[in-house]
């Protein structure tokens, strides 16, 4: 993929992710250190009135890989995202993302959305991207 083929307005394909499970989550707080019950512990959920919740960063995380499907990693400069809704197991996750900008020296500026299947945002974030030219 090169800078001179991209447009604004380009979109990456979707990414869809399989349910969010309660085991995903138990082996997610293993894998990242994250052990915070309410994202195991149904008692702790129901305490803080939320029911548990599926950790911020696995969500973060399936965003980065709908990113990086289209562009390189090595390519990706800048990855932010703000959390909009939490995601409770039972949910199916779909990233998209599309470009918002070209700038000079090959960088693209895109957004990435993660959301559920009934199209609430549960992540919304920007990416910056350096791509090849042709012409080099």
């Amino acid at each position: 993929m090169y800078y001179e083929e991209i447009n604004v307005g380009d979109s990456f394909p979707t990414l869809q992710k399989d349910e969010i499970t309660r085991v995903q989550l138990v082996k997610y707080a293993g894998a990242s250190g994250d052990f915070n019950p309410l994202h195991t512990v149904e008692e702790v959920g129901e305490q803080a009135g939320t029911g548990i919740i599926a950790h911020g960063m696995l969500i973060m995380g399936m965003a980065a890989q709908g990113v990086t499907t289209w562009i390189p990693r090595k390519n990706v400069k800048k990855f932010q995202v703000r959390f909009k809704k939490m995601t409770k197991p039972g949910e199916s996750i779909e990233i998209t993302g599309k470009v918002l900008e070209k700038k000079e020296n090959n960088i693209i500026v895109g957004e990435v959305l993660a959301m559920n299947s009934e199209g609430e945002v549960k992540l919304a974030g920007i990416f910056e991207g350096v791509l090849p030219s042709k012409n080099d």
